[in-house]
């Protein structure tokens, strides 16, 4: 497949800190890829590299098969960073005209807005929406250009359930044209819902890139659940969550973690061995990241 932006051997730096450490990766065309990681793994730099923000440290940055440094180039690309401000005075049909004036061939305005849910916004200032619609509107922006790649850093932060789906709409109406997607989500479940690869990267490295189903089968973990009062400190168990009168334990090893229960001899009912979600595995790979560098 063609790639369409690539990063080889790449570190970043930040005085001291190592923001990105020797990162190689690559953006297939017509990919949905979710960039999973926690708060400063290196996803924000990674995008800001690909969309020539930043430049790296040592290593090379390739994108549309070009320098990301080129600005027709990056005529290619749409972008959505974790923060936007857009003009207060200005209606929302006149950004929108005003970001497309900047491309060869813009989507048409109606059609934009109607992707997005937008359109009954046309005519309202941007200082009268609410924080939810800038940001739908700051995302509906990064495809006004017809881009060939997009890339959404943490796309529907602070958006509510219905936005948000909104959004997904709008992003997968995209992708199913042929267009390519890299985007950043603290919601896995989001990631899970959209993206057909997943990069996890911790400590500015990438510890998984995979398929959401492989990388669930990477760690091998399952999600064992019972209801119990109290339960014993068990080896193996990776993170323990009480919810609705029940007890999620995560672990790489569900049966010795049942004959462990057993033998502990605290009472406990409804024991259910369950595969594991994306957010499973994502604990599970950084956990182990963690005691690697430890």
């Amino acid at each position: 497949m063609t790639v369409l932006a690539r990063t080889a051997e790449v570190t970043r730096r930040y005085g001291d800190v190592v923001a990105l450490d020797r990162v190689s990766l690559d953006i297939h065309a017509g990919e949905l890829v979710g960039l999973l990681g926690p708060n400063g793994a290196g996803k924000s730099t990674l995008i800001n590299l690909f969309v020539g923000l930043r430049k790296p440290t040592s290593g090379t940055v390739e994108l549309l098969g070009g320098s990301p440094a080129d600005p027709v180039v990056r005529r290619g690309i749409g972008v959505t960073p974790q923060e936007t401000g857009l003009p207060e005075a200005l209606r929302v049909g006149e950004i929108v005209d005003f970001v497309g004036s900047h491309f060869p061939s813009p989507v048409e305005r109606g059609e934009l807005l109607a992707r997005f849910g937008l359109e009954d916004l046309v005519r309202r200032q941007v200082g009268g929406l609410s924080g939810g619609q800038k940001r739908r509107l700051a995302v509906a922006l990064a495809f006004v250009g017809n881009p060939r790649l997009v890339f959404l850093d943490e796309p529907t932060t602070g958006l509510d359930v219905e936005a948000r789906r909104s959004l997904w709409d709008g992003i997968k109406a995209f992708h199913a044209d042929g267009g390519t997607v890299l985007l950043t989500s603290h919601y896995l479940e989001e990631v899970e819902a959209l993206a057909r690869r997943v990069v996890v990267v911790g400590d500015g490295r990438v510890l998984a890139d995979d398929s959401v189903q492989a990388v669930r089968e990477i760690v091998g973990v399952r999600r064992v659940t019972l209801v119990a009062d109290e339960l014993p400190e068990l080896p193996g168990v990776i993170s323990t969550e009480r919810a609705d009168g029940r007890v999620h334990l995560i672990t790489a090893d569900s049966d010795r973690l049942v004959i462990d229960l057993v033998r502990s001899g605290v009472p406990f009912s409804g024991l259910e061995i369950q595969p594991t979600s994306l957010e499973d595995a994502f604990l599970a790979i950084t956990a182990k990241e963690s005691a690697h560098v430890a």
